[in-house]
């Protein structure tokens, strides 16, 4: 007989008894209120709460929540929104500049002057592009970052750093960070959502929108805008409600003795969180992305009623319901797998960006007049870019075709506290590099962090041995030029 059995507790007894069967079989005649009492966090003695649920920010916020339309594969800041009237009728010329692409590192290019006329828009008089004519009339309430900078010019690490502040693997996402920072005031809706292009996802996928070294509960959750919303969330239809709910709770049990026999491990306790929320969503996530009970009216103004612009109006006027209802974060991708399925010009560059600009002008300015006219424009802070810009001359000796550029490109806010109808910061007058007020992505991400009222040099998590940070180790500063 194993001489520690005698000092096994009744519990212990209970539970290893008949490889747990017993402890099983007693979760179901035990009501719930007995088995939520003994919730414990993982060092066996402290209440154990929801990760998700919403915490005090650091300061008062200006935002609520964040909607990232992300433009993959880069689009042309020269083409789009940053105006250089000096390159038109130099289509050709060869001029010494430096570069550096995909293509590697040059000193000389054949200049490909920008496709489109600008016109001007707004009481601010902002010169928009012909790529953007809706947009265009949303210009005195954005905020155009025209000197944007980034480590690499590489989509899959140039993407991490957009996202997760390195072009390394395995950091949190931005929409991580703010879930672990501020919770959610919905729990029964993910704090984080992402919902990607009809063609696929950005290349390096997951880790796009993975919690990296933080606990799965942080993750992103994909949602889709057209079939069934989340994948894998339908119960069997042989399991009743009491059953499963039955299972989430001898889980909990399960996790009070483990957490008592293997203090400080926190990872049983986090995954079924996710459980709980997955239970939750169940009957919380349907009505949620269900455009049905929107107007007839506003589905058109986001242009659902038309193809082109059918799948990004559904996913933008989702993100406005699941802010709505206390999403944190909402990520929409326009643009997926690879070449022309997303803004990656580097053949015809005319037929590119036509094709992604008109899926997605009309819909981005209806999000942003839905957001304003319902007064929630105030509390949603709208950002719009992608990893970087593109290059002012051409890739090959022949076409239209531009390679990466993150020595400088244009992003741009609006909402959540932010100025409109300005423009910060500057490139050279062919759109090479930036040459005024030059801003580095931490700084956006320090800007997004200091909306939703989290000080971007406090919010910290504890891993291998360092305090870790979105912005890095070096203290990174909000863009308060463009703060209200």
């Amino acid at each position: 007989m194993n001489p520690n059995f005698c000092n096994r507790t009744r519990r212990e007894f209970l539970w290893q008894a008949g490889g747990g069967f017993t402890g099983l079989a007693l979760s179901g005649l035990l009501e719930n209120s007995f088995l939520s009492a003994q919730d414990r966090t993982a060092d066996g003695q402290s209440e154990w709460t929801n990760p998700l649920a919403a915490k005090i920010p650091h300061f008062a916020p200006a935002a609520k929540s964040v909607i990232f339309l992300f433009m993959y594969g880069g689009p042309s800041h020269i083409d789009t929104f940053d105006y250089k009237p000096n390159m038109y009728g130099m289509d050709n010329k060869s001029i010494d500049v430096k570069t550096f692409g995909r293509g590697g590192h040059k000193s000389k290019g054949r200049i490909v002057e920008p496709r489109w006329k600008f016109k001007q828009y707004g009481e601010c008089g902002k010169w928009v592009s012909d790529l953007f004519p809706n947009v265009g009339t949303c210009v005195d309430d954005i905020a155009f970052l025209h000197s944007m900078t980034a480590d690499s010019p590489i989509h899959g690490s140039a993407m991490l750093q957009m996202n997760a502040g390195k072009i390394q693997s395995g950091n949190p996402c931005l929409g991580s960070w703010i879930n672990y920072g501020l919770g959610s005031e919905n729990e029964n809706l993910p704090g984080f959502v992402v919902m990607l292009d009809g063609s696929g996802g950005p290349i390096s996928g997951p880790k796009n929108w993975s919690s990296g070294y933080m606990p799965a509960t942080y993750q992103g959750v994909v949602i889709r805008s057209e079939g069934t919303a989340i994948l894998d969330l339908k119960r069997p239809a042989s399991m009743t409600d009491g059953a499963q709910r039955k299972i989430l709770d001898t889980l909990r049990t399960f996790n009070e003795d483990h957490a008592r026999v293997h203090p400080g491990n926190s990872q049983l306790a986090a995954r079924i969180a996710s459980y709980e929320l997955a239970y939750k969503m169940q009957s919380t996530a349907p009505e949620a992305v269900d455009l049905s009970q929107e107007t007839a009216a506003t589905q058109k103004m986001y242009g659902i009623d038309k193809k082109q612009t059918s799948y990004f109006g559904k996913q933008c006027l989702m993100a406005r319901r699941l802010v709505e209802r206390g999403v944190r974060f909402v990520q929409i991708y326009s643009g997926g797998a690879h070449n022309d399925d997303n803004w990656d010009a580097h053949g015809d560059l005319v037929q590119n960006h036509t094709l992604h600009a008109g899926q997605t002008d009309q819909p981005v300015a209806a999000l942003l007049k839905d957001l304003k006219q319902s007064g929630m424009l105030d509390e949603t802070l709208v950002v719009w870019g992608g990893e970087f810009g593109r290059q002012p001359t051409a890739e090959y000796a022949e076409g239209t075709g531009r390679d990466h550029n993150a020595y400088g490109f244009t992003m741009w806010m609006a909402g959540g506290g932010i100025k409109g109808g300005v423009s910060y910061g500057k490139t050279d007058e062919i759109g090479a590099k930036a040459v005024e007020d030059r801003l580095h992505v931490r700084r956006v991400h320090a800007t997004i962090l200091n909306q939703m009222g989290l000080d971007p040099n406090r919010l910290s998590y504890f891993y291998g041995g360092l305090d870790q940070r979105l912005v890095g180790v070096e203290d990174t500063r909000p863009i308060n030029e463009i703060i209200a």
